[in-house]
């Protein structure tokens, strides 16, 4: 392993979409969505563990999930554990992981990755993941992993790519596009020239420092200024200075987006956002009818194509239900169609307007 190899895993998101399972106080990142017997940040740090040395992997999350990370992640020191005040979105999570490793690694190369996306090939990711991380070190330059689409998906944003312009393996980033519309997104796919933006990014600290210098002079400055205090005592206190005055936005729109030095490996390593309950359906075991349970005590009758999350302790019966997404709790039961899941977000609103903070 190399020493001056990082990784921040990102855990500060709230999950919405996977309501009602993913709650605002115990989101989906630290849920066995796949009943699998591991969390999703489990699996993410089980992934990194295995090429990048666990002093040298941090999670960055919010202060009111500190404590379940530290029960989930016992392996990793209780100092790698980064707390965000509040959520900013993903440049000033950046920033804080890059200015604090600055101070004690100027040679540090750094992974920033989601916590709770699913990798199926992990030989693969590690491969390509160490290619990125040596580019980066001898080179100015960010790395993108793009993933392969298998399909035009309206989900995701899309990476077009220089074809032509190739060091083994690694191409110019020629644009990003938001998520587009079908048509769109079909286009892309047929091209051959996208790829599917899988948020998961690697460059030198010093690199994306400069870049927020030279593209978040005010972001850069509010860290810059306070740099002194990272890794000592006053850590703390400097960040919750920092955050109240940091933009919220997004890495991918603050940087990258900017940037003339982006590259893309494309890949194909059995990437899944598991950002939906569709997601989650996608990629669970189904019976002869098409049902993905995820639970233990579910019988199923003349239903199919359904996507059911049960508790084990509780019986469910489920009939004639058809492309039915079926998430029962303790508290909250959710009965929606497939086709309709984008809407759950809008479901949640309604749920915090009617009857307040107590099922989110």
């Amino acid at each position: 392993m190399n020493k001056h190899h990082y990784v921040a895993i990102m855990a500060g998101g709230i999950g919405s979409r996977f309501w009602p399972k993913s709650r605002t106080s115990y989101p989906k990142q630290f849920l066995d969505i796949l009943n699998s017997g591991k969390t999703l940040i489990q699996w993410t740090f089980e992934r990194y563990a295995k090429f990048i040395p666990t002093e040298n992997i941090y999670v960055v999350t919010s202060d009111e999930y500190v404590s379940i990370v530290a029960e989930q992640l016992p392996q990793i020191p209780a100092e790698n554990i980064l707390a965000e005040p509040s959520r900013k979105n993903t440049a000033p999570c950046v920033a804080y992981i890059s200015f604090k490793l600055l101070q004690q690694d100027p040679e540090a190369a750094l992974i920033v990755a989601p916590s709770d996306h699913m990798i199926l090939d992990a030989e693969t990711f590690q491969s390509i993941a160490i290619k990125a991380l040596n580019f980066v070190q001898s080179k100015d330059a960010f790395i993108t992993l793009g993933i392969k689409p298998t399909h035009p998906n309206t989900g995701y944003g899309y990476i077009q790519f220089d074809t032509s312009n190739n060091e083994s393996g690694i191409y110019k980033v020629k644009t990003f596009t938001e998520k587009p519309n079908l048509e769109l997104a079909k286009t892309f796919v047929a091209s051959g020239e996208f790829l599917w933006n899988g948020g998961i990014f690697v460059w030198k600290v010093t690199t994306v420092i400069n870049a927020f210098e030279k593209y978040q002079p005010e972001m850069f400055e509010l860290f810059d200024t306070e740099k002194e205090y990272f890794n000592t005592a006053k850590e703390k206190e400097a960040i919750n200075k920092i955050y109240p005055q940091c933009t919220n936005v997004s890495i991918d729109y603050a940087i990258m987006e900017k940037a003339n030095n982006v590259f893309v490996i494309p890949s194909s390593f059995g990437w899944s956002d598991l950002g939906t309950w569709n997601s989650a359906y996608d990629n669970l075991d189904k019976d002869y009818l098409g049902n993905a349970v995820a639970g233990n005590n579910v019988i199923i009758i003349d239903a199919t194509k359904c996507m059911v999350s049960a508790a084990h302790d509780k019986l469910l019966v489920l009939q004639g239900l058809d492309d039915f997404i079926v998430v029962d709790t303790k508290d909250a039961l959710l009965i929606c169609k497939k086709d309709k899941e984008q809407a759950i977000k809008e479901y949640v609103a309604e749920v915090k307007r009617s009857k307040g903070d107590k099922y989110l």
